[in-house]
């Protein structure tokens, strides 16, 4: 098996912005995920953005940089904008490595790539794992992923989905035991070839009111791949918050 690793990167990012390029104990983030990225089975890896600044930076210490436009609506559109720019073969699985991840285990990027190596017939192949708090569970910034059968993908939402008619009628005050509630982990391996067909698909209805772009593949047809795993993975940097917490939790230790 092999992979191409790609990070999208923005600077202008709506709640933090800069945000790949705040410092991680003497690093910018986006390095410190790179370095990640290299620690897994990726032959390469290539941090995509829009921004000189983190262009800048990742050059600074011989990262493999992508510069893209800054008009694409999605991190999907980014990567397709790279695959066609570096002409990769079809046949390819690029991983999306989320530019926000620092703690990302690279047996995680491997498993998502092998998971999609493993079954041709797919476009793609992400993760999930249980949800055990009803707080999570009715959480719109909880994505929650519906898993059939045949470990594919039949739906993604940020409703409280399946939803448990008798157990919930009075009330949504806890799981059910056996419920099948998955939270989606945002790590995604695509084929090549998916990629550059993504950006000439219709955006469907359920796209724009879920604002879920791997919804997307599934209003089309294309096969989404999912493994659940037991735990979830260690938490990303989405607002100052999130990064105080780990600056604090790191001088704690």
């Amino acid at each position: 098996m092999s992979f191409v690793a790609v990070i999208p990167a923005r600077y202008a990012s709506t709640r933090f912005p800069g945000k790949p390029l705040i410092d991680l104990f003497g690093k910018p983030m986006i390095v410190r995920v790179a370095e990640r990225a290299a620690l897994s089975s990726a032959t390469r890896v290539i941090v995509a953005t829009d921004d000189a600044r983190i262009a800048n930076a990742c050059r600074g210490v011989n990262l493999d940089v992508a510069m893209t436009r800054a008009d694409h609506s999605t991190g999907t559109d980014r990567l397709s904008e790279v695959v066609t720019a570096l002409g990769l073969d079809d046949r390819t699985i690029v991983v999306n490595v989320q530019g926000d991840e620092p703690n990302i285990p690279p047996s995680a990027i491997d498993a998502v790539a092998a998971m999609l190596d493993a079954d041709p017939t797919a476009a793609m192949a992400t993760l999930c794992h249980p949800i055990h708090d009803i707080a999570d569970v009715t959480n719109p910034n909880v994505v929650k992923c519906i898993v059939g059968e045949g470990g594919n993908a039949l739906y993604f939402s940020r409703a409280p989905v399946p939803f448990a008619r008798d157990a919930w009628a009075a009330g949504m005050s806890a799981i059910p035991q056996g419920l099948p509630v998955y939270r989606h982990i945002g790590l995604y391996a695509y084929r090549a070839s998916f990629l550059r067909a993504f950006p000439n698909l219709s955006v469907p209805a359920i796209e724009r009111h879920e604002a879920l772009e791997q919804l997307r593949a599934l209003a089309h047809g294309y096969r989404v791949r999912v493994a659940v795993v037991n735990d979830p993975l260690p938490p990303g940097i989405d607002t100052p918050e999130d990064y105080a917490r780990l600056l604090a939790l790191h001088d704690a230790n």
